[in-house]
């Protein structure tokens, strides 16, 4: 009689394991599609479509002489455009909410809660009167709802953020007794009170000198990398915005004469105007941005 033999049952084929999916690119905080600025009492067209996405965690430059529309493009999306100014074309959207369909009462909102600013002259932002920890405490208070308590700790906890010495004694001080690199610190602190989702930072550092100005591009950088703060940063100087930007636009007229990522805008300009800013700033360590990844 021959005897049962057992067959052991092929093993499953493995099915391929399907490769992750790609994460969804991140939706803009901040749109800017084709925006065209108008002075009406002059009835000329003074910025001529202007264009960029801004998505969290990154940042974009925008450089050009003064008076080529860098500032006005920047206020245009903070909607506080000087008198006799308007966006008479194109579309800002501010968390995909077009800024055209927002009541006063929405911007009052938004402002530092959403998106923040901080400009070149940070004694122009602060009132000489009174302490500057109060002033970014009253921030807090207004846009988080704390109470004293709670937003003068904030507060502090705010100037240490920014690397200012001895917090507790900045606190207490006035706008005067402050130099320029500290008050420029405690006008970021304001402007980041509220937790926003962009800063835009124009001329920030123009009037401090060196040192304090790459202290001011450093924290500036981190604040991006550790909340992922969108950055738009306004310069006339192409080496800060090499630092800090992914994304350049050279602004000229008006007019965008050139854009695309800073790298590669740096190591290979198209426009003369570009080329001319590049070899003006070359004596300032520019070469260091403008080294190829690939060598990096």
């Amino acid at each position: 009689m021959t005897p049962l033999t057992s067959k052991t049952a092929p093993a499953p084929t493995a099915l391929p394991t399907a490769a992750p999916e790609p994460a969804p690119p991140a939706s803009p905080v901040l749109s800017v599609r084709d925006v065209r600025i108008t002075d009406r009492a002059g009835g000329r067209e003074i910025v001529h479509g202007v264009s960029f996405d801004l998505t969290p965690g990154r940042a974009v430059g925008i450089v050009g002489e003064s008076g080529s529309g860098k500032t006005l493009t920047c206020r245009a999306t903070l909607g506080i455009l000087p008198p006799h100014f308007e966006v008479s074309a194109g579309t800002v959207e501010i968390g995909g909410t077009p800024i055209d369909t927002l009541t006063p009462r929405q911007w009052t909102e938004l402002r530092g809660a959403t998106i923040s600013a901080v400009f070149q002259d940070p004694a122009s932002y602060l009132n000489p009167s009174l302490r500057v920890g109060p002033q970014i405490a009253e921030v807090v208070r207004v846009k988080k709802g704390l109470g004293r308590r709670p937003a003068r700790q904030r507060a502090l906890d705010l100037l240490r953020a920014v690397h200012l010495r001895e917090p507790e004694l900045v606190y207490g001080q006035y706008p005067f007794e402050l130099s320029g690199g500290m008050l420029q610190r405690v006008l970021i602190a304001a402007a980041v009170a509220a937790d926003p989702q962009i800063l835009i930072a124009d001329e920030a550092t123009t009037a401090l000198d060196v040192t304090v100005q790459a202290e001011i591009l450093d924290l500036l950088d981190d604040l991006r990398e550790r909340t992922g703060l969108a950055l738009v940063v306004v310069s006339h100087d192409l080496a800060v915005v090499a630092q800090l930007c992914d994304e350049v636009l050279v602004m000229r007229q008006g007019e965008v004469v050139e854009q695309g990522p800073t790298r590669s805008v740096l190591h290979a300009p198209r426009h003369p105007y570009t080329r001319l800013l590049i070899a003006e700033h070359e004596q300032y360590g520019l070469e260091k941005f403008r080294t190829p990844k690939e060598e990096a």
